[in-house]
């Protein structure tokens, strides 16, 4: 197939030709000019799937709306952000993830007065480094571009690599996924700071994908956590919880939902706790 054939088909395409694995040896000369297929799910029956705060680790096709509440955001009264998420693959190795945060409203400013504005937009290539039946690994690097405003904490720009893995082995609907990497501001708009971030997840898969309308329905908690890496102020580290659900409601429709606590790390920096939810269409 041609380029333009590959992309069209990855984003428009029935997807459901028979699935293979790519192994990282042949990274740069399988796959590239192969149409994306829905992958297989583990040898233990985990769907490959994304969770609430919780690193990808193997390419999508949908998009999804996210609301979350932050309780006492910075100890300075509540945050509120909505976003918009869509995940485009453009072959079996590279796809695109497109972040648009529609809404950031908290106090900040010289008025420390609450303000509505839009955040920052990101674009993150996604390289699917190997895929087995059973285990994936990812290598993204989110771009980060100033379009918010510096009373919300926006108006960054900044790269963030990051290495996401999922391994869906484990028997019973088991599964453990995540990864590591950093945000690297090249500006200092918004107090941004260099951070490495991290993250583990664990969870079980309880029905069947046809069950609705709670099928594929999936609990898992979250551990995320990051620590400032630069000298541009005082050191400080984050670790949070999130216990979280996601099953499918019907016709490629799945609600999720989670609630981050945090654990460790100054509130000045932080929030006493924040619930999220999404709605999101496979497609």
């Amino acid at each position: 197939m041609g380029p333009i054939d590959v992309i069209f088909e990855s984003l428009f395409g029935d997807a459901n030709d028979p699935w293979r694995p790519l192994p990282l040896s042949t990274f740069f000369t399988e796959g590239w000019l192969e149409p994306w297929d829905y992958p297989t799910s583990g040898s233990g029956g985990a769907p490959r799937q994304g969770w609430i705060n919780a690193f990808d680790g193997v390419f999508y096709r949908l998009w999804f709306l996210d609301f979350t509440y932050y309780n006492d955001w910075h100890r300075n009264g509540s945050q509120y952000l909505g976003d918009y998420t869509i995940f485009t693959p453009i072959s079996r190795r590279f796809q695109l993830r497109f972040d648009v945060p529609f809404i950031v409203s908290n106090r900040g400013g010289a008025s420390n007065t609450y303000h509505g504005n839009s955040g920052d937009f990101v674009v993150t290539p996604r390289f699917m480094l190997s895929e087995s039946k059973d285990f994936t690994q990812v290598l993204a690097c989110g771009i980060r571009t100033p379009t918010g405003r510096t009373e919300n904490g926006n108006g960054q720009t900044a790269l963030i690599p990051q290495y996401e893995f999922w391994y869906g082995g484990l028997p019973n609907g088991w599964v453990v996924r995540g990864g590591t990497g950093m945000s690297i501001p090249t500006n200092n708009a918004g107090g941004g700071r260099t951070v490495y971030n991290y993250d583990f997840a664990v969870g079980k898969y309880w029905t069947p994908h046809d069950a609705t309308p709670i099928g594929d329905l999936v609990t898992y908690v979250s551990i995320l956590g990051y620590s400032t890496v630069d000298n541009r102020g005082s050191e400080y580290s984050f670790l949070s919880l999130t216990p979280g659900y996601r099953c499918h409601l019907g016709n490629n429709w799945y609600l999720l939902g989670g609630v981050e606590i945090p654990v460790t790390g100054p509130r000045t920096q932080g929030f006493a706790w924040a619930p999220t939810n999404w709605l999101m269409k496979v497609y």
